[in-house]
């Protein structure tokens, strides 16, 4: 078997229900085996940046970059808060269709954990979130290639884009999946393993994307995968 490790680094952005999916797996993990979770950045919005458009560190506040903001003021309290924070936010926007973008609302979604609504507010006050976020993001862009989430990198420097999943696989499989996901290390030369999407298994994504849906306020702009 192959051997699992104590930590990870796990990559996410906050607006990205494919991340979110896989981060309730890997909760699951942590579950059920010794293991330590490093939450880490990456912004969709940069990476799929129109050219001509505004970085998402130039505007006063960007759907996904200035969430992430927040989360990086709350990691310097420890991963613990970070956990909680983007658990939070992902059952909030991905389940009840809740729009956590938007100040006023995430605002109120801190105040409901104990954080206060003031947070938000030092975050963006504070230049050196914004410099936080854009150190994950171009750290797993220019070391592991990253063009989406959610990306996986185990002690050794391997990294995965994935695994993706809808919906997240919590039971009894979880530990399972993670061991064959560990195995990939061992083939380097594998880049891709997809398993086709029929339609019925478009309709399901559909439907467990539907909060999302409806509760984002941007259209779709995905550059091609490398």
């Amino acid at each position: 078997m192959v051997e699992r490790p104590t930590s990870l680094e796990f990559f996410f952005d906050p607006m990205c229900p494919y991340a979110y999916q896989t981060s309730l797996w890997i909760r699951a993990v942590r579950d059920q085996i010794d293991l330590e979770i490093d939450w880490r950045f990456f912004s969709l919005e940069e990476i799929n940046r129109e050219d001509g458009k505004k970085h998402p560190w130039e505007r006063d506040w960007s759907y996904g970059w200035s969430q992430m903001r927040i989360g990086a003021l709350l990691r310097r309290r420890g991963q613990e808060h970070v956990d909680r924070w983007y658990a939070a936010v992902g059952a909030a926007f991905h389940e009840q269709a809740v729009p956590t973008h938007e100040p006023d609302v995430h605002r109120e979604l801190l105040e409901q954990l104990g954080y206060g609504g003031g947070l938000l507010d030092e975050a963006m006050r504070d230049a050196t979130t914004s410099d936080e976020v854009r150190a994950d993001h171009d750290h797993v862009v220019r070391e592991h290639g990253a063009y989406g989430v959610p990306v996986l990198v185990l002690p050794g420097g391997y990294a995965q884009f994935g695994p993706v999943m809808v919906p997240a696989v919590v039971d009894e499989r979880a530990v399972p999946l993670l061991d064959a996901v560990l195995a990939l290390e061992a083939f380097p030369e594998v880049f891709e393993l997809n398993h086709p999407k029929r339609p019925e298994d478009l309709r399901a994504i559909a439907a467990a994307f539907e909060p999302y849906l409806r509760a984002r306020s941007w259209r779709t702009i995905m550059n091609p995968a490398p």
